[in-house]
């Protein structure tokens, strides 16, 4: 394991992440996001019709900083850069789980509420990210 990789692991015990995505224009684009361990690789699960997906798709080239569930990025935070690919198959699944059990209750309550407030099921696809 390179030393970006044990950077980029222990991202996967924070609450939340700011993940950094780049447009074509090569501009940044940074949200908050929930973040859990699979293996080696870190995973992220988000809307298939987000504007991350759009991204990665054009650029598999993100960065990841701590953050607040606000994404306020502490100052002096390191920045690890790595590598994302969309995940929608069977080990999506499996990674969805994971995301699941580490905010357990919190992870339930947030999908009923956007439930709710879209009045439908959003189709969703795991971010696997690994390092450099």
């Amino acid at each position: 394991m390179t030393r970006s990789d044990t950077a980029l692991q222990r991202l996967g015990d924070e609450a939340f992440v700011s993940l950094t995505t780049f447009r074509r224009s090569g501009e940044p684009v940074s949200t908050p996001v929930w973040i859990a361990r699979d293996g080696e690789d870190l995973v992220v699960i988000t809307p298939t019709e987000s504007g991350k997906v759009k991204r990665i798709r054009n650029s598999s080239r993100v960065e990841l900083r701590p953050c607040s569930r606000r994404g306020q990025v502490p100052d002096g935070a390191p920045v690890v850069s790595a590598r994302a690919s969309i995940d929608a198959g069977d080990s999506a699944a499996r990674a969805t789980g994971v995301i699941k059990k580490k905010y357990g209750a919190e992870f339930r309550v947030v999908m009923f509420v956007e439930l709710l407030l879209a009045r439908r099921k959003k189709p969703r696809v795991i971010l696997r990210l690994a390092g450099i």
